[in-house]
C-alpha cells in the first residue's frame, strides 16, 4: 500500500549491505580510526614485505625488507596482467621479526634487507604482485602482499605502446600502514592528527595490491531509500573483513590494475611506470606517442608536472582517465619521503608562502592552477555518488557534444549518459567553472583553463552531504573539504563562501596544447567501466588510445 500524499514512506533498509557490525561498529567504520600495525595479528604471528623502491628496469635489484615471527618464508612474485603470471618462486628463505619505530609510517620501518633478487632481462614492463607467505603459531599459513613495478628495458621510442603511470603519489597518500597516512593518524602532540610526511619504507596496506571481487567500490551501488541517513558500504565490508579502511580510495587493485589488465586484454601494448619515475626520469615520456593516467590520481610534485607539460608542448599525447587532481606535493630524501602540508600547509609547511606550498593547486601562491595542465582541477568537482553527496545523483556522464571523435561508434545522442550502468560518473571528479550557452556548456569568463577547451560532457558534484532532512552528526565527511576550498578559491571560509564553492561539477574534456593533445575523462570510476565491461565506455577508451597511437 502506499504511504498517504504528505507522509514519507519509511525507509527499506532491506536491501542495504549486512556485513553483520552492529550500529556501533558501523560507527567505527566510518568515523574511526582504523589502521595496520606490527603485532596486530596476535599471537598466531604474522609477516610483512616492503621493497626499498617502487620501480626497477630489468637488470636493476630489489631489495626485499621482511619481518616475520615464521622462522622462514616464501616469495611469490606474479606479472599482475591480462592474466596473472607466475614468473619466481623461492623456498626456504630467512628473516628475523623486527623492532619497527613508533612512527614508521613517517620515518620508515628499519627493517634490515631479507633477500635480494635481480631484475632478468625477459621481465615484460608491468606490475609485479608479490606474495610473501610464512607459517603461522597455528600451524596455519600466514602471508602478506606487496607490489613493485618493472619499466621498459632501455632507452629507445616505443612506437605503438602506451604508457601508464600508476599514481604511486596517491597510493602513498592513503596508505594507512603504521597508523598514519595524509588523513588520519598518530602523529602530533596528541597522536591523533594526520602526517604531513609519510614514507614509503613500509609495507602496503590491506587490500591495495590484492582485493576479491565482492569488496565494493565507492559509490553506492544500493538505492537509497528517501530520508535514509548516508551510509558507506565500502568502510563497514573493510572494518568487517580486515582490509584497510582506505581500500577503496587508492592502490593497485581498486584503481590502476584494472586499466591495465583491460588494455592488455584488448591488444594493447602497455608499459607501466610509477609517478616517481616520472619525477625523477621524466625523459622516460619521451620515448612513447601515449601516456595515460587512470583512477585516483590526486597526489603530485611540480616536476611531474613539469614533465607532463613539456611533454604535450613537444607533441604529446595524453590521456587521463581519472579524477581528483588536488594536491601540490615534495619528494625528499631522494623519493623515500612525501610531503604534503594539505589543510595546514599555511600554518606549517617550512616552504609556506612560496611556490612549493605543499596544498592546492589552486592556492595563489603557488600560482599554477591544476586545470592548466589537465584541463580540469578538483577544487571545481569532488564528490558524487557517496554518501551524502549526490547519493542519487547520475551515474553517468551526461553528453553534449556527442559528434566529437571520442564517441564515434558508440551511438550516443545529446543527453544520454555514458557509462550509467557501470557508474563511472563517480567518488571522486574534476571539474571546472562553465556557462551554458545555447545548451552547451563552455568554460565561463575568466576560467583559467587551457585555450580552446572543449566540454565533451557535464554532470554535477557536491562538497557537501547536504540534506535539509538529514542531520550531519554522523556524517563523514562534514564541511571541512568545503571551508578549505572556500579558502582557497573565495578567500575565506565563512558561511557565504562556502555557499559559492560547494557545488561543483564533473566533466569529460579534450584540447591541444603546442604540438600535443589532452584527453581528460574526470572520474575515479572511469576504470569500474572497464571493469564491468562496459561497451560505451570500452569504445570511448579505445578511441583515444587508437587516435593517440595513430602515426603522425
Amino acid at each position: 500500500m502506499n504511504a498517504p500524499l504528505g507522509t514519507a514512506a519509511a525507509p527499506d533498509v532491506a536491501a542495504w549491505p549486512d556485513y553483520g557490525l552492529t550500529a556501533a561498529q558501523r560507527r567505527i567504520a566510518v568515523l574511526g580510526h582504523t589502521y595496520e600495525y606490527p603485532g596486530m595479528d596476535g599471537a598466531r604471528g604474522e609477516i610483512w614485505c616492503y621493497t626499498d623502491r617502487l620501480s626497477y628496469a630489468p637488470g636493476d635489484t630489489v631489495a626485499f625488507h621482511v619481518s616475520s615471527t615464521s622462522t622462514d618464508w616464501r616469495l611469490e612474485i606474479a606479472r599482475d596482467g591480462a592474466a596473472l603470471e607466475l614468473v619466481h618462486v623461492e623456498e626456504g628463505l630467512t628473516a628475523g621479526h623486527h623492532d619497527t619505530p613508533d612512527q614508521c609510517s613517517v620515518a620508515g620501518c628499519g627493517w634490515p634487507v631479507a633477500h635480494r633478487l635481480v631484475i632478468p632481462a625477459g621481465w615484460r614492463s608491468g606490475a609485479y604482485r608479490v606474495t610473501a607467505t610464512g607459517e603461522g603459531a597455528d600451524g596455519a599459513p600466514i602471508a602478506c602482499h606487496h607490489l613493485f613495478i618493472v619499466t621498459a628495458a632501455g632507452q629507445h621510442r616505443l612506437p605503438g605502446r602506451v604508457l601508464q603511470i600508476a599514481a604511486t603519489g596517491t597510493w602513498t597518500a592513503y596508505n594507512t600502514w603504521g597508523g598514519s597516512n595524509h588523513y588520519q593518524g598518530i602523529t602530533g602532540p596528541e597522536h591523533n592528527q594526520y602526517a604531513p610526511r609519510v614514507s614509503l619504507e613500509r609495507p602496503f596496506c590491506r587490500g591495495f595490491v590484492v582485493l576479491p571481487p565482492e569488496a565494493p567500490r565507492v559509490p553506492l551501488e544500493v538505492p537509497v531509500p528517501p530520508a535514509m541517513p548516508p551510509r558507506y558500504p565500502h568502510m563497514e565490508w573493510a572494518y568487517a573483513t580486515g582490509h584497510s579502511k582506505k581500500y577503496a580510495s587508492a592502490g593497485w587493485a581498486s584503481y590502476d590494475g584494472h586499466f591495465f589488465r583491460w588494455a592488455e586484454r584488448a591488444g594493447y601494448a602497455v608499459d607501466l611506470a610509477s609517478q616517481h619515475d616520472l619525477h625523477f626520469r621524466p625523459e622516460i615520456l619521451s620515448r612513447y606517442d601515449c601516456v595515460v593516467f587512470v583512477g585516483h590520481d590526486e597526489y603530485w610534485t611540480a616536476e611531474m608536472r613539469d614533465a607532463v607539460d613539456a611533454y604535450v608542448e613537444a607533441g604529446g599525447r595524453v590521456a587521463r582517465f581519472a579524477g581528483n587532481f588536488m594536491w601540490q606535493t615534495r619528494l625528499e630524501d631522494e623519493g623515500r619521503t612525501q610531503v604534503c602540508y594539505k589543510y595546514r600547509a599555511r600554518a606549517e609547511d617550512p616552504l609556506a608562502g612560496t611556490p612549493r606550498v605543499t596544498t592546492s593547486w589552486e592556492a595563489a601562491e603557488i600560482g599554477r592552477p591544476g586545470a592548466m595542465t589537465f584541463g580540469l582541477d578538483a577544487t571545481r568537482g569532488l564528490y558524487v555518488g557517496w554518501g551524502g553527496c549526490a547519493p542519487r545523483g547520475v551515474r553517468g556522464f551526461p553528453v553534449y557534444r556527442p559528434e566529437h571523435w571520442a564517441f564515434a561508434g558508440t551511438g550516443l545522442y545529446y543527453g544520454d549518459l555514458l557509462g550509467a550502468d557501470s557508474h563511472v560518473f563517480g567518488y571522486e571528479v574534476d571539474g571546472l567553472d562553465y556557462v551554458i550557452r545555447n545548451g552547451l556548456p563552455e568554460p565561463a569568463p575568466g576560467a583559467q583553463v587551457p585555450e580552446g577547451l572543449q566540454i565533451l560532457a557535464l554532470g554535477l558534484s557536491s562538497l557537501i552531504e547536504e540534506s535539509a532532512d538529514i542531520p550531519a552528526d554522523d556524517q563523514f565527511l562534514s564541511d571541512a573539504d568545503a571551508r578549505f576550498v572556500a579558502g582557497i578559491l573565495a578567500g575565506g571560509d565563512d558561511p557565504a563562501a562556502v555557499e559559492r564553492v560547494k557545488r561543483g561539477s564533473g566533466a569529460i574534456v579534450n584540447f591541444r596544447r603546442g604540438a600535443g593533445e589532452v584527453f581528460h575523462a574526470g572520474s575515479c570510476e572511469w576504470v569500474a567501466g572497464l571493469l564491468r565491461q562496459d561497451p560505451m565506455v570500452e569504445r570511448v577508451t579505445a578511441n583515444v588510445l587508437d587516435r593517440y597511437l595513430a602515426p603522425r
